[in-house]
């Protein structure tokens, strides 16, 4: 399989879903929001756009199946899956809030190998596939050398439908605040992950995620030069619900300000 190609062909089904979702996003009309479950909105944006994705995607590689937000198409692949967010950052998208994207992961077997992340408000284009290095739009680019936690810049995103670790999440941002330059909560997972890729944020953490918030930004950290995993160990960081992604300087110190407070009783 000829990675590079299949990179290349992945960018143009993404940029002209993202295109689509710009396009709407001019006249969007808040009283179309659906929601899924407390603050889990949806609009005809998101699933017309997975629809364009899935329909471009089957052609680009017909033995392979999807894993997909809004459901436009279950079918699993024997070895191929591609893993689709139509619109990451949909709360911010309804808000006319300009950070927004659609992330696409391809998974061979377990592994992500190829990923893009395309934000339309500023036509940024990041993509990576295994082995080739990771990029934003024609440039190469990798994760910051910023050497410790007090040297950089850290995302994360707020709970907004499970609050049940509220406390000890907000012990974790404490600590954060005072190692580190600051924090930043932008709405898109996908975005976080890509920024770390190209070394606008040293680090990234976040909790009660799903595979496709993750798959398409995972794959730019790692061929960027950067570090992902679970919180507290290695692990399955695209299933596991839980994310540390970051320049690869910083890892075990994010790691351990996480393991200080996470999932003990409050005081």
């Amino acid at each position: 399989m000829n990675l590079a190609q299949l990179a290349n062909n992945l960018n143009i089904i993404c940029r002209k879903a993202g295109s689509f979702i710009r396009q709407e996003g001019e006249t969007f009309d808040r009283s179309k929001i659906e929601k899924k479950g407390f603050n889990d909105l949806v609009s005809y944006v998101d699933k017309e756009a997975e629809k364009q994705l899935v329909e471009g995607l089957r052609k680009l590689l017909p033995e392979a199946g999807f894993i997909t937000e809004e459901g436009t198409d279950s079918t699993r692949g024997e070895r191929f899956n591609w893993v689709i967010d139509p619109l990451d950052g949909t709360t911010n998208f309804t808000h006319s809030l300009p950070v927004y994207c659609v992330s696409v992961g391809l998974m061979d077997g377990d592994e992500v190998v190829v990923g893009t992340v395309y934000d339309p408000s500023r036509d940024e284009c990041f993509w990576a596939y295994k082995g080739g290095g990771a990029y934003c739009n024609d440039t190469r680019i990798q994760v910051s050398d910023a050497p410790a936690l007090k040297d950089g810049l850290i995302a994360t995103g707020f709970p907004y439908y499970d609050f049940g670790l509220t406390q000890q999440y907000l012990q974790v941002l404490g600590s954060f605040m005072s190692k580190s330059h600051g924090i930043r909560r932008m709405g898109s997972a996908a975005i976080d992950l890509a920024y770390v890729a190209c070394g606008r944020f040293e680090g990234f953490f976040e909790y009660n995620l799903n595979p496709w918030d993750v798959a398409g930004g995972a794959i730019i950290v790692l061929e960027a030069g950067g570090t992902v995993s679970k919180f507290t160990t290695d692990g399955d960081f695209l299933f596991g619900r839980e994310i540390v992604a970051s320049n690869g300087h910083v890892h075990s110190e994010m790691q351990q300000t996480i393991a200080e407070f996470w999932k003990k009783e409050p005081a």
